[in-house]
């Protein structure tokens, strides 16, 4: 069981009449996983945005390149492939 300690006079003089809260350990690790959790959220969602943002940009270099070509097949071939980039996994667009 955690026990909760009395912070040193030399702590208190340091840290003042700075509206400083004291938390136990318990409470502190509670606090800091769900910060951590928090983190982790984000980040998952800002590397599922930039995957689809990259994504966007492949398809946008291959749909361009399927305009520039004369020749129907391989311009066909290009707009599918874009087409395939872009909505390669779809449950990630939502």
């Amino acid at each position: 069981m955690t026990e909760k300690k009395e912070v040193s006079q030399l702590a208190r003089q340091l840290m003042g009449n700075a509206g400083v809260t004291f938390f136990t350990q318990a409470e502190f690790d509670a606090e800091l996983s769900l910060a951590k959790a928090e983190i982790m959220t984000v980040a998952i969602e800002a590397s599922r945005h930039a995957v689809i943002m990259e994504r966007q940009a492949c398809a946008k270099i291959v749909h361009d390149l399927a305009s520039q070509e004369d020749e129907v097949t391989v311009s066909t071939a290009l707009q599918n492939a874009a087409q395939a980039i872009l909505h390669r996994i779809p449950s990630q667009r939502q």
